[in-house]
């Protein structure tokens, strides 16, 4: 009878407990160099990315600048997406290759701010980004991209790449509403103060624009309607280029990095670039199309 007991109340423990749907998301994410605030940032995006409970971060850092760059060799097929925070050195050969490998046999990526100002010169990364900036992009490089009246425009006028007005709040406009990284979010919302990329160019592969952003002449910007939010179309790669999150001082004064929807886009990108699919709901802090809302620990609430 006793026995009987035990077994029966095992079977009424596990019938009530919730069952983990898969293994944590593992990621790596590339530090050490940027002209932006890694040191901040890269410890950011691993505090986000693990508070989730979706994911294991783990972190690779490069030699400081101009330093050692011969033993960078992280082993990118241990992961299941990879994680760009870095604008650097250049990698040596192998780790070029090694990366090329990963992201050609379908890896996943995420392509985070100022990681799309890195390589310049180096052809098959750019293909990775899509658009980049800065580094002494011109026309060499590719097209502009933004919108008119809606539709993608390629322009390839000569001019640099790259630039952006002052730090604000702005909205952000949905252009694909059935992706599964943004499938449920609104169509706009209003995004924590940051910068707006604008003017980036390059091969301007993108294969889903999910959101872009207008950039205010009289804030410094393009005056057009900017591509920030997109996956890339590369092979059997996914690819997420998330160009929102200028890191602030600190950890705790980051208004980008701390908006709700930057993190919520963040999470839902980088587990579709590992596994194709997004199980997150969408939370129920998800700023609204008049104000922005931010998590100060980076934590998501609750359900």
């Amino acid at each position: 009878m006793k026995r009987l007991f035990t077994l029966l109340l095992l079977a009424t423990i596990v019938a009530f407990t919730p069952a983990c749907s898969h293994e944590p998301i593992k990621a790596l994410i590339i530090s050490g160099q940027n002209n932006h605030n890694w040191q901040v940032s890269h410890l950011v995006l691993q505090k986000i990315l693990n508070e989730s409970g979706l994911f294991t971060a783990d972190i690779a850092l490069t030699a400081k600048a101009g330093g050692d760059m011969s033993t960078f060799h992280p082993n990118f097929s241990d992961y299941d997406v990879v994680v760009l925070d870095y604008n650097g050195d250049r990698w040596p050969a192998e780790t070029d290759a090694a990366f090329l490998e990963y992201v050609q046999a379908g890896g996943g990526v995420v392509i985070y701010h100022a990681a799309d100002n890195a390589f310049a010169q180096w052809e098959e990364f750019n293909k990775i980004i899509a658009l980049g900036g800065w580094e002494n992009r011109n026309e060499t490089a590719g097209p502009y991209y933004y919108l008119v009246d809606g539709k993608p425009t390629l322009d390839y006028s000569a001019g640099p790449g790259g630039s952006h007005g002052s730090e604000r709040e702005y909205p952000m406009h949905a252009r694909n509403t059935t992706h599964p990284i943004v499938k449920g979010l609104p169509d706009g919302w209003m995004h924590g103060r940051d910068e707006m990329y604008d003017r980036m160019r390059g091969p301007a592969n993108i294969k889903d624009l999910l959101y872009s952003g207008y950039a205010d002449a009289k804030r410094g910007g393009s005056g057009r309607e900017e591509p920030l939010v997109f996956t890339v179309d590369y092979g059997k790669a996914r690819i997420f280029h998330l160009m929102l999150g200028h890191c602030g001082p600190t950890a705790d004064n980051n208004p980008a990095m701390q908006c709700a929807g930057f993190q919520t886009l963040l999470l839902r990108g980088a587990e579709w670039a590992a596994t194709g699919k997004v199980t997150q709901p969408v939370p129920k802090d998800f700023p609204t199309a008049e104000k922005p809302s931010y998590r100060l620990d980076y934590k998501a609430p609750a359900e």
